[in-house]
């Protein structure tokens, strides 16, 4: 597996991630708990100039109605993060193909883990589609995408992590927003600071809402009193999910979209997001159901092929656009409709995207991986996805081996590895 975790992986699908256009989502971390497993960066560390913005924040604070008991305790133990800091600048935001974000976030072995995981939630995600309307396997995939099921929640404190950002100052009124409501949370008693753990940009909980959204969306399913996103149980986070989409016009029972195959000679003129027509033009354009069948028809959509004519190609109807309310990039909505269609039983894509720019199949960069940690240089698991930790190992092996150092991946390299 590349270094790429899965939420840098939505940076690389087109989403700018906690900026203010996309107010749900947030950051990467592995785990819950406190902060104690993380790296120094993302521990509280001395700084003055941070520590004189937190005296002055308390005023604003106190006029937004939080009171000095709730500062007191959500600041204790707080603190200036530096690698919040270099992650806001520093984000990774380099575009992947659609068969690599596949790859990174709605893998084989992401099923294998979220199929347990979905099916002792089935009667909790059957409850919430049958009040909100949304579909209980695209709420397991928002699951699954934002924090591989709950296995993946974060471990920055939220306190620390927002106030930090507020104080850094490049989008100081978002996060001073999210800061405040941060505090209010803590305020009315659904969590308490330590408790209160999640991404680097403050994104919390099993479906990664940001606080101000949480304010205005989270739910409390279960009835006890609190709305609790951060626990063990996903409940409430999903039931959060889907009250977000349900305000944004859920249309119940319709579909997000379905993989279908393009006539030969189809007008790729015509495919994209913004041409949506009745389904009835686009059957009489000969597409087709991927799997057969007739051609749903939910009202005006739109056809995406990122694969070329001969790739992987998807209707997509509204509820699509609903998703990407939740995040604006389009490789997160396949990504969400993908593993929805996965976890609800259906196959693997019908068609391979082809050779990448470096020449080669998705099948043959796994196999190139595979050999390169054979030989001794590791790669990591072979996902597919030639990214940081691919090209080290190429780079390492062509030093190794005499050979012109450029980290690239090729046919020639790929011949090379399988002649030893």
């Amino acid at each position: 597996m590349e270094h790429v975790t899965r939420r840098t992986a939505m940076a690389l699908g087109g989403a700018a991630l906690a900026a203010g256009c996309t107010p749900v989502l947030g950051g990467e971390g592995a785990g819950s708990g406190g902060g104690s497993g993380v790296g120094p960066e993302f521990r509280p560390q001395p700084n003055a100039d941070y520590d004189a913005w937190v005296a002055e924040f308390r005023g604003r604070a106190l006029a937004q109605g939080i009171s000095e008991t709730t500062l007191d305790r959500g600041f204790r133990g707080q603190g200036f993060l530096p690698g919040v800091v270099d992650r806001d600048r520093n984000q990774t935001e380099f575009r992947r193909t659609t068969e690599d974000y596949l790859a990174l976030v709605a893998s084989e072995d992401d099923l294998a883990t979220g199929r347990p995981r979905v099916a002792a939630e089935r009667g909790t995600l059957a409850a919430i589609e049958a009040e909100s309307g949304v579909d209980a396997n695209v709420l397991a995939a928002i699951w699954g995408l934002e924090t591989r099921f709950g296995t993946r929640l974060g471990q920055i404190p939220v306190i620390s992590a927002t106030s930090t950002l507020a104080w850094e100052g490049r989008r100081g009124r978002f996060f001073e927003a999210q800061l405040v409501a941060a505090l209010k949370i803590i305020q009315s008693g659904d969590t308490t600071t330590d408790r209160m753990v999640g991404s680097w940009a403050g994104a919390m909980g099993h479906t990664q809402l940001m606080p101000t959204v949480y304010q205005e969306y989270a739910v409390d399913f279960q009835g006890d009193g609190r709305r609790d996103i951060w626990g063990s149980d996903p409940t409430d986070a999903l039931a959060s999910t889907a009250e977000y989409l349900r305000r944004y016009r859920w249309r119940r029972g319709e579909r997000w979209g379905l993989e279908v195959h393009l006539p030969e000679g189809f007008d790729m003129g015509s495919a994209g997001r913004d041409n949506r027509r009745p389904v009835s033009a686009w059957r009489a354009a000969g597409i087709r159901p991927a799997r057969g069948g007739a051609l749903p028809d939910h009202g005006e959509a739109a056809i995406h092929a990122p694969g070329g004519p001969t790739g992987p190609a998807w209707i997509l109807y509204r509820n699509f656009n609903v998703i990407l309310r939740y995040n604006p990039s389009v490789n997160y909505g396949i990504g969400v409709g993908y593993m929805a269609d996965r976890l609800a039983g259906g196959g693997p894509l019908t068609r391979a995207f082809g050779p990448d720019e470096t020449g080669l199949t998705q099948a043959e960069r796994r196999e190139l991986q595979r050999l390169l940690t054979r030989r001794g240089f590791d790669a990591g698991a072979p996902d597919g996805v030639i990214g940081r930790g691919t090209e080290a190992a190429i780079r390492a092996y062509q030093e190794a081996r005499g050979l012109p150092v450029d980290g690239r991946a090729s046919q020639a390299l790929l011949r090379a590895l399988r002649q030893g």
